[in-house]
């Protein structure tokens, strides 16, 4: 009987050879972006994993005595915008430890560079980067030692003098535990946050997936339905054929399966160029082990083979069930029941939030996945409805006939835009949820003195504040510097931390101004503080203060705050201040650290991106594949009623406003079920109600429907030439 499946399957002309290659194309899209998926997941535990020596000082004691201690010192420097790692370190015996990436410790006025940073030096000027590294290069970092091929790491050599002034550390072993797994560790990635988004993503692009293949599986079901109750009526059994329907979406599982690893591996350095932790991975990252390929290799041809016999169950009928069709009974409202259930779990947990990463993607990832599940079962009783509102209020024969056949048959009338009610479904929900955290979290804005404004800070651990005299006296002839500001500290604990005169405010014009009649403003110790996020102009007002203008200059400075005006004055500023204040954290504009707390943000972002990106093209195909499918199965009735005279353009508006009724219907509950999911989830893992999407999330939603009803007008010339007089004739 498998021989014969397979001769049915292989050789059943081109129609089978068609059904056959959608199949198998469809298996390997679904194989090639989960496999992308899983391998992103590894991808990001390998690069988090390369982030561990940086948490050396977090470390704890080695039993191994030895090994001699070394001094050890960890901060961030910045330049353009971006982070650079700064490493300084001192060994107090030859059996210091090494981290990975160095062949040895460098030792004092030597240092070891990643090669992008080491690009980075010989490309700028030393004014506005290299002045900040004593030393000179002595080789490149391993790339054993790097997060990404995009980092930028510097290990600096120094005495154990200078490291202990510097206020570093001693140190016994290298860190090697990855970050995620790490208690007190403070460089490296949320590892569990990007699994629980990643888990989304592979849910969110499997569904569409699955439904392509049943849809390419039903193409000419009903011919095959008739084949295989002539068969039924020659002695074949029920289990024959099922397995000869299986056989076939075997075969196309298998073809498909192998073509979506051939497709991972070549998009596999396309994949880790996409930075979506914020840095590209090394190519190598993006692995599988076994248990991957195992589950992938063998859950998605079983996925497709279920979703294919489930497609086609009705080929277990009777030897005459084919010619004694009758209506199917209509959708019953029980299907809501899951879409309710699914939606009542997100709202369970408002209030309730796991306290645990697992139990957190337990929750929210099963509540996603029952409210999708539902929103395809409800799918076919609101078709139903939809269809009724149609013929209520049809006044033509193209709506009269195409409300009779969905209310015949909704199941096949959604089945045609299933997949494209997915992808809305998940955009929306993913839409929804970035368009809020970017709300409430802010992004920085490179176009204000937030940006533009660079702060050194002098903190009481990193010891007496400077005086003005110790201020470089350069800094405000820098070209590109437009003003250099002292910030005192306030005496008032209760209040904004610094103090600046009015007469300085007034100057300055950028920061902000005082209250009418005041001398003395109290400011943040950046002269930003929370404007950061909604910084716009100067007509921002501080709060007076109760000091006199002449005390001010008494108090002890709290920072330095430079404004400039060209990228080139911003870095060489920075450079003095770094060099003038060696201890404590390094200058940086309140820009450069709001771009930290956003980059998750836009992480975020480019994975919904790719979910919208990869499920509308799905979707539109599965769309295209059904259609076409319906009006193959149909062309002996559409043709038996052009020879009753029915007019061609009245079977093409049939055929159009049996997609468009489903489409325009379902797509409706889709997004406003996605934005409902995604409020629920705001307001249960972070507090936020969900908040409105831009307008060119719209405009994506009426573009992907109308690029939906282009392929649905894209085929029905070919009712002219399937529903020709030979069509009627039996045979």
């Amino acid at each position: 009987m498998i021989r014969f499946a397979l001769r049915l399957t292989l050789s059943g002309g081109r129609e089978a050879v068609t059904r056959l290659v959608i199949i198998a194309g469809a298996v390997a899209v679904g194989v090639g972006m989960l496999l992308s998926v899983v391998a992103g997941m590894n991808a990001v535990g390998a690069q988090n994993l390369r982030y561990a020596w940086l948490n050396t000082a977090v470390a704890p004691p080695s039993s191994d005595t030895s090994t001699d201690p070394m001094w050890w010192l960890v901060r961030e420097d910045y330049h353009d915008g971006h982070s650079i790692g700064r490493v300084e370190v001192a060994a107090s015996g030859p059996a210091a430890p090494v981290p990975p990436g160095l062949p040895r410790l460098p030792g004092p006025g030597e240092f070891y560079v990643s090669p992008v940073l080491g690009e980075l030096l010989r490309s700028t000027p030393a004014a506005e980067l290299g002045d900040r590294f004593p030393g000179r290069e002595i080789g490149v970092i391993d790339r054993s030692g790097l997060p990404s091929p995009d980092s930028l790491l510097i290990v600096i050599g120094r005495t154990p003098a200078e490291l202990e002034q510097l206020g570093a550390g001693r140190v016994t072993q290298i860190m090697t535990t990855a970050p995620s797994d790490c208690d007190g560790c403070y460089v490296g990635l949320n590892a569990d946050a990007m699994t629980l988004v990643l888990s989304v993503v592979a849910a969110a692009l499997l569904f569409p997936v699955l439904i392509f293949i049943g849809t390419a599986t039903r193409l000419a079901a009903t011919r095959r339905e008739q084949r295989f109750a002539a068969m039924r009526l020659v002695g074949a059994t029920p289990p024959q054929i099922t397995g000869i329907s299986a056989v076939e979406s075997t075969v196309a599982a298998i073809v498909g399966t192998v073509v979506g690893f051939g497709l991972f591996l070549l998009l596999r350095p396309g994949l880790a160029a996409i930075p979506f932790t914020g840095e590209r991975f090394f190519t190598t990252d993006l692995s599988l082990d076994a248990v991957d390929v195992l589950w992938v290799g063998l859950g998605i041809p079983l996925g497709a083979v279920v979703a294919s016999w489930l497609a086609l169950r009705r080929v277990r009928i009777s030897p005459l069930g084919v010619s004694r069709r009758v209506t199917p009974k209509p959708p019953r409202p029980w299907r809501l029941i899951p879409l309710v259930a699914g939606l009542a779990e997100l709202a369970y947990f408002i209030g309730r939030r796991p306290d645990s990463t697992d139990g957190q993607i337990a929750a929210y990832i099963s509540g996603f996945l029952l409210t999708l599940t539902g929103l395809v079962l409800a799918g076919p009783w609101l078709t139903m409805l939809g269809a009724r509102v149609l013929a209520g209020r049809a006044s033509r024969p193209a709506p009269l006939i195409a409300a009779r056949r969905l209310s015949d048959d909704p199941r096949a009338g959604f089945r045609s835009v299933s997949g494209l009610i997915v992808a809305l479904f998940v955009t929306s929900v993913a839409t929804g949820t970035i368009t809020t955290f970017v709300a409430n979290r802010g992004e920085p804005r490179t176009d204000s003195v937030a940006a533009t404004s660079l702060v050194k800070h002098f903190r009481p651990e990193d010891g007496p504040a400077p005086t003005p005299d110790q201020i470089p006296a350069g800094l405000g002839a820098v070209p590109g510097v437009r003003s250099v500001t002292l910030v005192h500290t306030n005496p008032d604990p209760d209040g904004w931390r610094g103090l600046v005169t009015c007469a300085e405010l007034d100057r300055l014009a950028v920061f902000g101004s005082c209250p009418d009649g005041a001398q003395v403003a109290v400011v943040a110790d950046d002269l930003i503080g929370m404007r950061a996020f909604d910084l716009t102009s100067d007509t921002y007002r501080w709060e007076a203060a109760a000091v006199a203008p002449a005390d001010v200059d008494r108090q002890p400075i709290l920072s330095v705050v430079v404004d400039t005006t060209s990228r080139a004055g911003f870095e060489r500023a920075r450079t003095m201040l770094a060099n003038a204040f060696p201890l404590g954290r390094f200058p940086a504009s309140v820009g450069e650290w709001e771009s930290n707390s956003a980059r998750q943000l836009t992480q975020f972002q480019q994975l919904a991106n790719v979910i919208m990106l990869a499920s509308l093209p799905i979707a539109g195909c599965s769309l295209a594949v059904s259609v076409v499918g319906g009006l193959s199965d149909r062309r002996r009735p559409f043709s038996l009623l052009r020879l009753t005279g029915v007019q061609l353009g009245t079977l093409r508006r049939v055929v159009a406003l049996e997609t468009v009724v489903p489409l325009l219907t379902v797509a409706a509950v889709a997004t406003g079920t996605g934005f409902l999911a995604a409020h629920l989830f705001l307001r249960a893992q972070l507090g936020y109600p969900l908040r409105p999407p831009d307008p060119p999330f719209y405009l994506m939603v009426v573009g992907g429907l109308a690029v939906s009803l282009v392929i649905v007008a894209s085929t029905l010339p070919l009712l002219r030439r399937i529903t020709g007089p030979e069509a009627a004739r039996n045979g």
